[in-house]
């Protein structure tokens, strides 16, 4: 044990002195995270919309549409509304853009409705806000289904008074339910991306080590040492695990304090952490265990960091395309880690993401074992 900790402290040492990783794990994430946070601040922030309603009717079925639909929408946050004293008016505020939609309730409307006429809510939208626009016409046409479904049920049971009317029960209710877990907002989920993409290019300084000092004449001294090789392949590993756990914790505890950014529970955020360093540590040492040359290593973890980082969904949203990609994402460390960090967010998120956590160390025991199998052959001078 003293002699991999002494290799592991000198591994270390040179490593803190190399700039390349201090860029690679600390400042180019950090770096790149911070600026997408600031591009993408607010954009997946709920966006409520305004609405005026000019009601020039005043009767029942109009305040029904203003007090039974409109405002319970507003109390709950969705939307903003405000008067308006008459269509030409209704129109101004939407052309000057302080509204996105209008509703005109024309005089009649409810006396148009009680006798079984046509009766029309018109709603002016505005052209550069079409999703207000969607949304106003979206509630006009559910209020009107709902009017035409009380219109039927009074007509079958031989009319009705307007009160009555108003009181008949929609024939069907949408219950909106909070999701118990929610997605990492976009800003966090590039903070989160960038961590653990270039996390793969940290950790190859630790076992891929090995082939670097057996071009440099290094690892001769070592092998005529009395040291098991085992004990220096696994020293070159925990170097890696050392860098990977430090450089992540550093970059989630900075983009959390510096960025704002919500990782949920320290202690599943913790061994997510781990579990997220020992499958890339795997990966890349069994790339390295392949390779010939310090340089072939260097070139295919490379590829093989780009890939995985574009297949798991971190610098492209490849698993919302759905299909056969989606399903491929589920088989790099990537895709496991950023589900870890979603499920860890929202009102009853467990403590510990089971099965992402459960699923990284899968990708570490698949990884390491064969890397470690192949020691003898790296080891070669």
């Amino acid at each position: 044990m003293r002699t991999l900790l002494l290799i592991t402290g000198k591994d270390l040492r040179q490593r803190l002195r190399d700039r390349s990783l201090l860029l690679l794990a600390f400042v180019v994430p950090f770096g790149l995270a911070a600026v997408f946070s600031v591009v993408f601040r607010g954009v997946d922030a709920q966006q409520t919309a305004t609405f005026a309603v000019a009601d020039l009717d005043r009767g029942p079925i109009a305040t029904a549409f203003t007090g039974r639909v409109l405002r319970p929408l507003e109390r709950a946050g969705v939307v903003r509304l405000r008067g308006a004293d008459d269509e030409a008016m209704a129109r101004a505020v939407v052309d000057s853009g302080e509204a996105h939609a209008a509703y005109v309730i024309p005089a009649g409307f409810s006396h148009a409705v009680q006798t079984g006429q046509k009766a029309t809510i018109r709603v002016i939208g505005d052209v550069n806000a079409q999703i207000g626009s969607y949304v106003a016409r979206s509630i006009a046409d559910s209020f009107a289904s709902d009017v035409r479904y009380a219109q039927v049920a009074l007509a079958a049971k031989g009319g009705g008074t307007p009160e009555q009317a108003v009181a008949v029960p929609p024939p069907v209710t949408v219950a909106d339910l909070a999701a118990d877990r929610r997605q990492l907002t976009l800003a966090e989920g590039f903070q989160a991306g960038m961590a653990v993409f270039f996390l793969f290019f940290a950790v190859r300084f630790g076992f891929s080590s090995i082939l670097d000092e057996r071009r440099d004449g290094t690892l001769a001294r070592l092998l005529s040492a009395p040291v098991p090789r085992l004990t220096i392949a696994l020293s070159k590993l925990l170097t890696g695990i050392v860098v990977g756990v430090v450089s992540m914790a550093v970059l989630m505890a900075a983009s959390s304090l510096l960025l704002g950014a919500d990782w949920g529970s320290p202690v599943g955020l913790g061994l997510l952490i781990v579990a997220g360093v020992l499958a890339a540590n795997g990966v890349m040492a069994l790339v390295v265990s392949v390779a010939r040359t310090a340089e072939q290593a260097g070139n295919a973890e490379s590829a093989v960091a780009v890939l995985l980082a574009v297949l798991g969904g971190v610098l492209v949203p490849i698993q919302q395309t759905g299909g056969v990609l989606a399903t491929l994402s589920l088989v790099t460390p990537h895709r496991w880690f950023m589900r870890g960090l979603a499920d860890l967010h929202g009102a009853n998120a467990p403590v510990v993401p089971v099965g992402p956590v459960l699923a990284l160390l899968g990708f570490a025991a698949v990884t390491l074992g064969p890397a470690l199998l192949r020691v003898d052959r790296m080891f070669r001078l």
